[in-house]
């Protein structure tokens, strides 16, 4: 895809309830979907089948010979999307196993610059890998013996090995799913029409007709949720769109992040002031309705009702988080956001209520929702490391302190909101080029991971 278009995804949903009967068939599928999901995580998830994943032909047909498909007579439009599905994912955890691993070896003191580059180089080659993991003789490809025979000449390949091999066991796990709430469906296996589509079930030449509340139509693959408890099905359909590029924006901001005011800007501008009050509500109302529960656990009827309101307030703070987004971009016209790391939801030591309420932090959604609207603006949003950023003096580069929200600098006396003076140092600190973390312009680019 072109740095002109972005991905997104836009959701369709079920209008009416869908008939028991309907419901039940498209249900069978996802229980299906998630056998054969579990299934693959079974057999490929382990070490012994890293060489098989990429690009996952091999999988398919090893799939279409085990006969499972026939034994649980579910369709190969679904089938297939079920194996490639959980090959995903075995993949992610894969990619997470080795990320674990890479940040261990950058801590260990013990390892030199050559342990560790031996280390790296053996990660990327997955048959290599592999064959170290399954206690065999290293297998290395003819087209890079050359290469690791380099890597390998300085170092103990033995002990490097087994603490690779340690890495991996305490890093990797299984995935599994106990529960498939939907199922990934392929273009001929479903139409648009009558306001609504038609959905293949495992019946030969049979389609459950769901009507929607819009008259969009797709062509492409779509994944389906069931709510069966609503007797509705909520669509994810991936798209494509243009990004509007401004040519009037030009300016470089620094952004800070806050828990009660959602923005603040190095100019002192403020965004999303009743962010703290909103998020208050949501979690004021989940704490008292988790205190009935546990107190009238057996005897509760309002459960339905709690959860319709937790929704209907995490909605209005979804909206609102929206709405200052846009307003701060329309207002700051940036061409480059300069934001620190956002802080983990963690606050050991504090009340049991504040710990409480940053965990329902929205963090990942605000931080998920600037990513989305800056690449559909195509302006480039960029990490500074968040180390010290609210404590540094952004006038004169001192350690100060802050009181309450007030920051003062022992050496130049410069006072100031600490938020702003948070801003400003990362603004600072992406004018300097120093203490970048990732940068996201057209496809976004974090790290060494680039997602288009």
């Amino acid at each position: 895809m072109s740095s002109d278009k972005i991905s997104k995804t836009v959701h369709q949903y079920s209008m009416g309830k869908i008939p028991q009967d309907d419901m039940e068939k498209l249900q069978a599928i996802a229980e299906d979907y998630g056998k054969v999901k579990n299934y693959i995580y079974q057999r490929y998830g382990g070490v012994k089948s890293l060489s098989k994943l990429y690009p996952g032909y091999t999988v398919q047909n090893e799939m279409t010979g085990s006969g499972l498909r026939g034994e649980l007579g579910l369709p190969s439009v679904y089938f297939y999307l079920a194996v490639y599905d959980a090959l995903g994912d075995i993949r992610s955890q894969w990619t997470r196993t080795k990320s674990g691993i890479l940040k261990n070896i950058n801590q260990n003191a013990n390892l030199g610059p050559e342990d560790r580059h031996y280390i790296r180089f053996v990660m990327k080659i997955d048959c290599l890998y592999q064959s170290i993991l399954c206690g065999r003789k290293a297998d290395v490809p003819a087209e890079i013996r050359g290469q690791y025979e380099t890597v390998s000449k300085n170092v103990d390949t033995n002990k490097l090995n087994r603490y690779l091999c340690r890495q991996t066991r305490k890093k990797l796990s299984r995935p599994h799913t106990d529960r498939c709430g939907g199922f990934a469906i392929a273009e001929r296996a479903y139409r648009y029409g009558d306001h609504g589509i038609y959905l293949s079930v495992k019946e030969k030449r049979r389609r459950v007709f769901v009507p929607l509340t819009d008259g969009n139509a797709y062509k492409r693959q779509l994944y389906v949720k069931l709510f069966p408890e609503r007797s509705a099905i909520e669509i994810d359909v991936p798209i494509e769109v243009s990004v509007h590029r401004h040519k009037d924006y030009e300016n470089i901001i620094g952004l800070s992040m806050g828990v009660w005011q959602l923005f603040t800007t190095d100019s002192g501008a403020v965004y999303g002031e009743g962010f703290g009050q909103l998020h208050q509500e949501l979690t004021g109302f989940m704490v008292s309705g988790n205190r009935t529960y546990a107190r009238e656990k057996h005897n509760n009827p309002g459960r339905k009702k709690y959860e319709g309101k937790k929704a209907k307030l995490k909605a209005g703070l979804h909206a609102y988080v929206n709405q200052e987004i846009n307003r701060m971009i329309d207002n700051e016209s940036p061409k480059t956001i300069y934001i620190p790391t956002f802080p983990r939801n963690s606050c050991a030591g504090i009340s049991r209520r504040i710990n409480y309420s940053i965990t329902l932090w929205q963090r990942g959604y605000v931080r998920r929702r600037l990513e989305q609207k800056c690449r559909e603006q195509g302006i480039e949003l960029a990490e500074v490391l968040g180390k010290d950023i609210s404590r540094e003096c952004s006038r004169c580069g001192s350690i100060g302190a802050y009181e309450k929200e007030i920051f003062r600098c022992p050496c130049c006396g410069y006072e100031t909101d600490k938020k702003a003076n948070a801003a400003r140092n990362a603004k600072n600190r992406g004018n300097q080029g120093t203490n970048l973390q990732g940068i996201y312009p057209g496809p976004f680019r974090t790290n060494d991971r680039v997602i288009r």
